[in-house]
């Protein structure tokens, strides 16, 4: 009896050896769409191996903010993280090319940059040592505020939230003349109640999934900048998995991310909606106001390019994209 058992053991060894729990982060909150794909994903991915690679998801923030978690992944505590793009800059500066502040006037023109920029991003990061699986839609982030923004002025006379730990964000909101108030996420909802902060800039299914929108009146109807997330895993945790567990997780996250982008696109479409629903304003700014907004924007870009943040290269591909579409009628 006593053989069998040890020969029973000596033949699960192998297995048991080279199970993988892949350890996630991410700030999208438990019993999102987006936590219940990546759920489901894992489930699949255990079955297809044979129980060597599970993913746990860590959702809601609860591993901290992006640089917590990404120390927590240099040490092993955790593998990957589910993020917005920005999130990966000072792997793959390039990242952040899709978050150039007002440049897309529309969904039709995002597409037609995602198109060409989404396998670049892609490589750029795992040539820097981070496997990603495709890139999610976040939606354009908007100002929501207490009081009604127009223009520049109107914004430099609010309190300003901006994440703690986003240099991009900070540079920008430098070259616009703002005076931000720094916090990490979780302390977005508390800051609007008690007043400390009284505006943001947030795609509207953010503002709706955390509860922002209920403690600000107005909706500034301008797409300051479009927002993805993406999940990257540090590939030397990634390559320890053999090869063909390699090749069964990438093709069921590719997957998942594929029907994840198309929902989320949908979803933030119709947040918009939702929002204006629950009783927030529509502010529209005049189109001095606009030509105002773009030339800040612009100066904010071309800061980001001098500061070795953004390459040129990169911005004239999206800016050469976006013509080649504008020229086409499309």
């Amino acid at each position: 009896m006593m053989l069998r058992t040890a020969v029973a053991l000596l033949a699960l060894m192998p297995m048991l050896a080279f199970a993988t729990t892949l350890k996630i982060s991410t700030l999208y909150p438990d019993g999102t769409a987006v936590v219940k794909a990546l759920k489901q994903a894992g489930d699949t991915i255990e079955q297809e191996t044979d129980g060597r690679v599970s993913l746990k998801i860590y959702p809601g923030g609860v591993m901290g903010d992006d640089q917590a978690v990404q120390r927590k992944i240099r040490v092993g505590q955790l593998h990957g993280q589910m993020a917005q793009g920005g999130a990966f800059a000072r792997y793959y500066r390039d990242s952040q090319i899709l978050n150039v502040p007002l440049t897309f006037n529309n969904y039709a023109e995002v597409d037609a940059a995602r198109e060409k920029l989404d396998p670049l991003i892609k490589q750029g990061l795992e040539d820097n040592g981070w496997v990603s699986f495709g890139l999610v839609d976040g939606g354009f982030a908007y100002i929501m505020s207490d009081k009604p923004v127009r223009g520049l002025d109107d914004l430099r006379a609010q309190k300003l939230w901006l994440p703690s730990g986003d240099s991009a964000s900070a540079n920008a909101a430098a070259t616009l003349d703002l005076s931000p108030i720094v916090l990490n996420i979780g302390s977005v909802l508390t800051s609007l109640q008690t007043g400390a902060i009284d505006a943001y800039a947030a795609p509207p299914v953010a503002a709706l999934t955390l509860q922002w929108y209920s403690r600000v009146n107005y909706i500034t109807d301008l797409p300051l900048l479009y927002t993805y997330g993406l999940l990257a895993i540090q590939k030397r945790h990634f390559e320890r998995l053999s090869e063909a567990d390699q090749k069964v997780v990438r093709r069921v996250l590719e997957g998942a991310f594929e029907g994840i982008d198309k929902d989320s696109r949908e979803q933030n479409k119709a947040a918009f909606k939702a929002v204006r629903n629950q009783g927030l304003e529509l502010v529209s700014p005049d189109d001095e106001q606009r030509a105002e907004w773009k030339r800040y924007a612009d100066k904010a870009t071309q800061k980001l390019v001098r500061d070795g943040q953004l390459s040129q290269d990169m911005l004239d591909r999206l800016h050469a994209i976006l013509e080649a579409y504008r020229n086409s009628g499309s």
